[in-house]
Parts: C-alpha cells; structure tokens; sequence
C-alpha cells in the first residue's frame, strides 16, 4: 500500500480521507529517551536531539519501500516510524542496533519497541498513516488516531513489546548533523504545543479539526515557522564542540577524527559563502538554507498536533487559552512549553540530490517540557 500524500498541512493534516489506514500486515516501531529529566538536568539537551534524529535516520533507511519514502517522525527525545509488511525484521534489527549505539557509544539510554497493528485493531484503535511530501524523496511521516499514543504507552508499559538493545549495522546514521547555532525568536517566543483527543474515532478526529482550526486563528502557523524563510539561519565557524563530538560519533572509532575535520572543512565553506554571498556552480547556500526551512518538522501529527511556532506572547497566551477551554470540556489533553529558540537537528542525505530534511524542537528540550505537562494532565483527567 502506498501512503498518500499531504502537501498543505493547516489545510490537509487533520483530514482522515487525506491518511490511508494502516492494515494489520503493518507494525509500528518506538523509541524514545529514557531518563530526559537527568539528561536535560546535565544540560545534554542537543545529545537528546540528536539521538531522536537518528532513530528517523536509521529507521527511514531500514523500513523504507524505495522508491517511496517512509513515513517516519521525530519527536523531540524519541521517534516513532510506520513498518510496511514484510519490513518488521528489518525494523527490529535497525532498533536494536540503535539502542545499542545509544547506550554505548551517546550514554543515552534508549527505550525501544516493535508493536504489529494488528494488536491495536484488535483492541479498537486505528492508526491512519500519511507522508508530508516536500516532493525528490523528501517527506516526513504524520499520522492520526488513538493507535499513535497506544504504541508509545505499550513500549513503556510492557516488557514483552520492548527489543533489547544489540549491536549492529546502522545505515542512514551518518547523514545527521548538527551544526547550526540555535535559532532565536524573532516574534516574542517559541511555543511548543502538543494536543491529544480524549475520544477516539471520527469524534476525535472532529476535534483535532476544530483545535487546528482556532490555532490558526489565532495565528497562522506558516507565518509562525521558527526558521522564517531560512534568512534565521546561521553557520558560524567553527561549529561548537559538543556538535562536532555528537556527529562524530555517527562513526566507527577510527573515523572519528576524519569526520571531524571533514566536518570543520565543510563548515567552513557554508559559513564563507553565506557571509561572502558567493555560490558553488553545484551549491546555492541561500537556496539550501530556504529548503531547510521549508523542510523542517515544525508542524506535524502524532495522534494528535504536534507544533513548533515562533509566536508572540499573546498569541502564546491565547493558544493557551483556548488549549485550556478544549480540555475543560473535556476534549483534549495538552501540553505547552515555552523556549527562547529553536534547535535544528539535520539529516543530509545527498546534497547533490537535493536529499535533506531538519528536525526542530524548542531549546532546552521544548518537546518534551510540553509532553511531561500533557502526562500530568493525563493523570488528573478521567478517561
């Protein structure tokens, strides 16, 4: 099965006719931090990115269907990727071996786990899956539907849903990257939103429809996207330590050095065109920094919204507001956090391809500020 495809996300990605429908032949593939209280308290916020982005890496790579792409999300300190039939092997190698790498060679451990949709159905939840198609490859996975936040709860829940970590081969790990400074607000705030429905079914989906539609209302979300038109972006040389340590640690030990060096040397370029306003005859460095602000996450769906909005702060205080009055009536759950900028998290494919895609969260670990307030929310609301 083909997943379609969605172009216009305020207008499209809370449409179920625009998802497909996950079979029971498909499986979901988790992974998420375990212990970010510690990490964020050490300040290794950038290590949780990173480890995040290359769950997407690795798994685009192991379950993907060239030459379509797969249908894989970032979230901030975890990832979560659609499994077509016939992939799941494939998926539970790929995670094992990233728990492994996780564990040893970022110290970050790494909850990791397979669930067959087959299981979901059975218990009543669906899972409608879709691509957010910036067309040559480049897409990323949105998905709707109780079975999303299910498999995540299972993984966490349930010893026999997890995979032990193994060492293995990890294809796609090598393109991620993060090099570019933080991105500050330019509008007041970052604001990170996650929404979840209390009801399931077409209820649920009715909901998200019309929370969508008050957020962009308020403000619109394209006009809120945390990198502008990619003129936000800046690559300074060098490139900080801790960023060239983590991308070196994308390879075996005795590569490190070398792609540390190959690292600076690129850097070096980017940041000597951008300020010199030169360009390569095979390179535009104004042309990428504008598709890597189109290409970045900072709208997508995990069951429910998921955003990234350089805001200000009164549209924060009516987002709010109205995120307040939804779960008042007992619609949603949610979760906000505030941040001071936007962090990108990058996976480069082929450059000459035009293969690229970026990760934002807000700093200091946004995402998953707003879920722990979602969790607390969770456990006071009666379902």
């Amino acid at each position: 099965m083909r997943l379609p495809s969605i172009h216009d996300f305020a207008a499209e990605a809370t449409d179920p006719g625009r998802y497909a429908a996950l079979g029971g032949d498909w499986a979901l593939a988790v992974a998420d931090v375990v212990g970010s209280t510690r990490l964020a308290a050490e300040g290794r916020h950038r290590d949780v990115n990173f480890v995040a982005a290359a769950v997407v890496a690795v798994l685009s790579e192991a379950v993907r269907e060239a030459p379509d792409p797969a249908a894989c999300q970032f979230g901030g300190d975890g990832g979560i990727a659609a499994v077509p039939p016939g992939r799941a092997q494939a998926a539970h190698e790929a995670l094992a071996a990233l728990a492994h790498w996780s564990a040893t060679d970022m110290d970050v451990p790494l909850r990791v786990g397979l669930i067959p949709v087959e299981a979901l159905l059975a218990e009543g939840l669906e899972v409608l899956a879709a691509l957010h198609d910036f067309g040559n490859g480049n897409a990323f996975g949105l998905f709707l539907g109780s079975g999303v936040a299910a498999a995540d709860a299972w993984v966490k829940a349930d010893p026999r849903w997890r995979i032990d970590p193994q060492a293995g081969p990890l294809p796609g790990l090598e393109g991620v990257s993060c090099r570019w400074n933080p991105v500050t607000t330019k509008r007041g705030t970052i604001l990170c939103v996650i929404v979840d429905p209390l009801a399931g079914g077409a209820e649920g989906l009715a909901t998200l429809a019309r929370v969508q539609a008050d957020i962009e209302r308020v403000v619109s979300t394209s006009v809120a996207a945390p990198l502008g038109m990619g003129e936000r972006l800046v690559a300074n040389w060098p490139p900080s330590w801790r960023s060239l340590r983590l991308e070196a640690r994308t390879r075996p030990r005795g590569r490190r050095a070398m792609t540390v060096l190959a690292a600076l040397a690129k850097s070096a370029i980017l940041s000597t065109l951008l300020k010199l306003g030169r360009r390569l005859p095979a390179f535009d460095p104004e042309q990428y920094r504008r598709s890597m602000a189109e290409r970045s996450d900072f709208r997508k769906s995990a069951g429910g919204p998921r955003f990234v909005l350089d805001v200000t702060e009164a549209e924060a205080g009516a987002i709010d507001a109205l995120l307040r009055a939804h779960a008042d009536a007992g619609r949603i759950r949610y979760g906000t956090a505030r941040a001071r900028a936007t962090t990108v998290t990058c996976l480069v494919g082929d450059l000459a391809a035009d293969r690229h895609v970026h990760f934002v969260d807000g700093s200091e670990l946004g995402f998953w500020r707003a879920s722990v307030m979602l969790k607390e929310m969770k456990a006071t609301v009666p379902v």
